[in-house]
């Protein structure tokens, strides 16, 4: 007989919880099960002091539910340093709380976790965060699958979560299990599951970690030299999670410039080493405040910098809403592509399946309802510049 037991813990704890049993956190919406643990390794620290002491330790990207919506701590905290702001109120398991983000510029581990529930929440140390991302890295890790079935070889940077945790994400991917199985399923499954895929997946892996905002283009010029010479391994495709936090190799740490000029300076290197080794490199960004709410992001909605979609040479944007949650799907929406029309199937929807780390193929009807040429009902949008927006949304879409 299942026996269900009580706890407060960390969420650091859910990990070893996860491997033998179901796991269900508070939230809002009442006790609901985890699906997914998320290692994402070590952050610069933010944490959110409330009124009555409490404190939630997390890091830049991290999302609080507050009276105005969804909230990142760093825009937050950017927020704060502005004469005339206002205080935040933060949904608790308590009610409504006063509080402020500081930054402590200390880097701490960080872990997450997903949620299997419509609003995609629960409560940290008692303050309502929202789910690990939309998907970006398990696009990305979606990818990497798919090109390894194709017998391609692929490197796989990580600058955000341990390797360890990318490899896994993989593994599920292509063994085709629950990734929190992986560490429970039977050596008779196991082997059967892997001789099927070692006869139809030929290409080979490799992920390579580094510290978040400590390699630049110089360090991943010197890995593929090292890999070449010393493994005779040249990538068909190099995945790198994520550009915004890849340092430059022309401005120093700590130099005296803006965040447009940093982050194009990076993208505009990680081209240079694309063309340099003849070699797709494939990466992602966040949204702004605004393109997070919104259901329709563009270019100008990019994180940061606009330098970025000025180098890339295809972008795309990842929109997750909470219809579209509901039917287990994620928009892909064309925002540039210097390869072919980006109006041609400018958007599209596909299947996702988080537990396995995977994407799929829907039914054609679901496609139907999508607008592809600037046209809503078969009339134009307002004007130029202007795209049709959901209100009250309160997921968005990442890049990538």
């Amino acid at each position: 007989m299942n026996k269900w037991i009580e706890k407060t813990c960390s969420i650091s704890e859910i990990n070893d919880l996860l491997i033998d049993n179901e796991v269900e956190v508070d939230s809002p919406d009442g006790f609901v099960p985890v699906s997914m643990f998320v290692d994402k390794g070590r952050w610069e620290e933010y944490c959110l002091e409330l009124e009555d002491g409490r404190i939630v330790r997390v890091n830049e990207n991290h999302l609080f539910e507050t009276d105005r919506g969804w909230k990142y701590a760093k825009d937050i905290w950017h927020e704060q340093t502005v004469v005339g702001y206002v205080p935040y109120q933060y949904l608790c398991d308590d009610g409504w709380h006063n509080g402020n983000i500081k930054y402590t510029g200390n880097k701490i581990p960080i872990v997450d976790i997903h949620v299997e529930h419509d609003n995609h929440r629960y409560y940290t140390n008692g303050a309502s965060s929202h789910n690990t991302g939309v998907g970006k890295s398990l696009f990305m890790c979606h990818v990497a699958g798919s090109c390894l079935s194709q017998g391609l070889n692929v490197l796989y940077i990580t600058l955000e979560m341990a390797e360890e945790r990318i490899a896994e994400r993989i593994d599920a991917n292509l063994l085709n299990i629950d990734i929190a199985d992986l560490n429970s399923i039977s050596k008779q499954d196991y082997d059967r599951k892997f001789s099927a895929l070692k006869v139809k997946t030929q290409g080979k892996l490799i992920i390579k970690e580094y510290p978040t905002a400590a390699a630049s283009a110089l360090h991943f010029r010197a890995l593929l030299n090292e890999l070449q010479l010393k493994k005779s391994f040249h990538p068909d495709i190099i995945f790198i999670d994520y550009l915004n936090i890849c340092a430059s190799a022309r401005i120093k740490p700590g130099a005296n410039v803006n965040s447009y000029s940093y982050i194009k300076a990076i993208a505009e290197e990680l081209r240079g080493l694309a063309v340099e080794f003849d070699v797709p490199i494939v990466s992602a960004t966040q949204t702004t405040r605004s393109g997070f709410t919104s259901s329709d992001p563009g270019l100008e909605d990019t994180s940061e910098s606009f330098g970025l979609p000025a180098t890339a040479d295809f972008m795309f944007a990842l929109i997750s809403t909470e219809e579209l949650q509901q039917l287990n799907q994620i928009m892909i929406k064309q925002l540039k592509n210097r390869y072919n029309d980006p109006n041609y199937f400018k958007r599209f929807v596909v299947g996702i399946d988080r537990a396995k780390m995977k994407l799929y193929d829907v039914e054609q009807s679901a496609q139907e309802d999508l607008v592809d040429s600037g046209q809503v009902d078969d009339k134009p949008l307002n004007t130029f510049g202007e795209r049709e927006r959901t209100s009250g949304n309160k997921f968005g879409g990442f890049k990538v």
